[in-house]
């Protein structure tokens, strides 16, 4: 069975974020009524800010990940030319793309590297999901400098929500230059990501911080030597990028 994480596993995932901004509303709320007057405001206006955003982002994940076309994958059309003969899936601790696309492609063939290592992806939100939602058992490990692929041995690379866990630039810089590597001419990159963006912060907060921005992954390619090629907004806060290698 298919299983995608919906807003109620975005919660799981992160649920000590949401208890914290719970209990920051609730003790600026119960703190205000003994404040002067223009404390008392700015610790309710506090509270309010840290409830609305609370309810901003999960309002948001609910948007993307339970009511929008993420993952039907339909959007896959606008940023990929054609069905490919064999297709990688890369993830980092959480892989929700693999067992779509080979129910999609079920004459592509498929590998899955899994570059999870909890030394470097210490996110204790990660490591939740990943309980939640363990690897494909056909998963090969790998690094981000060492991808277990032949060169030129796939018409498409997949990071879905996985490049932006690698949170040293030069670990981000080599992954790509390993996607470039593995593609056949012609071949693309398929890139999913949210952006810290205006779109983001807003409902994210500083949560958004957590993204890279949109030139990070156009400097990535163009340094990998791969050229963006198509471009798909999602919900509004996720974008799809497509970056094609050059032909030989």
């Amino acid at each position: 069975m298919i299983r995608r994480s919906g807003v109620r596993d975005v919660i799981a995932y992160n649920w000590p974020r949401y208890a914290a901004a719970l209990a920051t509303a609730a003790g600026l709320a119960a703190v205000a009524g003994r404040l002067p007057p223009a404390p008392r405001a700015l610790a309710r206006a506090g509270s309010a800010a840290a409830v609305g955003l609370l309810a901003s982002a999960t309002a948001a994940s609910w948007l993307v990940y339970d009511r929008s076309e993420l993952y039907g994958y339909g959007w896959l059309d606008a940023v990929l030319a054609q069905e490919p003969a064999a297709h990688l899936v890369v993830g980092t601790g959480l892989d929700e793309a693999s067992d779509v696309l080979a129910a999609r492609w079920p004459a592509s063939r498929q590998t899955t590297v899994d570059l999870y290592d909890p030394a470097v992806m210490t996110e204790a939100s990660v490591r939740r999901a990943r309980r939640r939602v363990p690897p494909p058992a056909h998963a090969l490990p790998g690094r981000p400098d060492a991808l277990p692929v032949a060169a030129a041995a796939v018409d498409a690379v997949f990071l879905v929500f996985a490049a932006h866990e690698l949170r040293r630039a030069e670990q981000r810089r080599r992954l790509f230059e390993e996607c470039a590597r593995v593609l056949r001419p012609g071949g693309r990159l398929i890139v999913v990501e949210h952006l810290r963006d205006g779109a983001n912060t807003a409902v994210f907060g500083p949560g958004a911080w957590h993204f890279w921005p949109r030139a990070e992954w156009l400097r990535l390619a163009g340094h990998a030597g791969l050229r963006p090629v198509a471009e798909r907004r999602i919900a509004g806060l996720v974008t799809a990028f497509a970056f094609a290698r050059g032909e030989a």
